[in-house]
């Protein structure tokens, strides 16, 4: 039980950061695509 515990803990903690480092990603993204864009018009 205490194993299934932990895991459960270490899987969601890294759910966590991965969708920070995703969101991150999609920030800087959107930054960029949005920088092109103002700099063609």
């Amino acid at each position: 039980m205490e194993y299934i515990q932990s895991g459960s803990r270490s899987i969601s903690l890294l759910y966590r950061l991965n969708s920070d480092k995703l969101l991150y990603l999609a920030t800087i993204g959107f930054a960029l695509c949005f920088g092109g864009f103002v700099g063609s018009l």
